[in-house]
């Protein structure tokens, strides 16, 4: 992200502007154009496992129904309530940064972080089950009580999409926690210089939407 300066009267920060920009609103602008366009190759990564989920469900519906209907409804549903919150949170920390209130900034990434923990926690739990009983992802499936054919591609795309999503958890995790530490402890974040915290939210905002997806198509349909 761009670095700051002190304005005159020293109660805020701009950023500073790159030798190759006009102005700050066309540096901003083309931040946010950039983060869209990035955002749009990572639908598209997830897009190819969905293709792969809908050829497959085609395929072998009995065994989607059977693997959809094995997974946890309640932990799934809880994940998707804690995500969809953190997104509240993050989008608070884009509107408390443009008020230039750090403070507040800092606390809505902090909850964010911790509904992105408290997220991935129970998916370990999900996963430690899986991994008990041997609903495995191919030739790992080892669980006697659901035997038929597709079975073990329907846990394939289970793992693999969830193991990707989880990974841009982490990932989103990282860009919220050095905004947040920033806005701690620079306190440089106002109504000039908020694109930081804006983006890192946007990047949040489709971890949230992926699996927004990911939740009907693995656990309810």
């Amino acid at each position: 992200m761009q670095s700051s300066a002190h304005t005159a009267d020293g109660t805020a920060n701009v950023p500073r502007l790159a030798e190759h920009f006009a102005s700050l609103e066309v540096q901003n602008h083309a931040a946010r154009l950039g983060m869209w366009l990035f955002l749009a190759t990572e639908i598209l990564l997830f897009a190819g496992l969905f293709v792969c989920y809908g050829c497959y469900r085609f395929l072998f519906p009995e065994a989607w129904a059977a693997g959809s209907r094995s997974l946890d409804l309640t932990m799934g549903t809880v994940n998707t309530i804690v995500l969809i919150t953190s997104s509240l949170t993050a989008a608070l920390a884009v509107h408390y940064a443009k008020e230039g209130k750090n403070k507040m900034v800092g606390v809505m990434f902090a909850l964010t972080l911790v509904m992105a923990v408290g997220f991935l926690v129970i998916k370990y739990f999900e996963y430690a089950h899986k991994f008990h009983i041997g609903t495995l992802p191919g030739r790992y499936y080892f669980y006697e009580g659901m035997q038929m054919p597709g079975i073990t591609l329907y846990f394939t795309v289970y793992f693999c999409s969830t193991a990707l999503h989880a990974l841009h958890v982490i990932i989103g995790m990282t860009v919220l926690a050095v905004a947040m530490v920033r806005a701690f402890k620079k306190k440089d974040f106002g109504p000039n210089n908020y694109t930081m915290v804006e983006l890192g939210s946007m990047y949040w905002h489709l971890v949230d939407l992926v699996w927004i997806f990911l939740f009907p198509m693995l656990y309810l349909v």
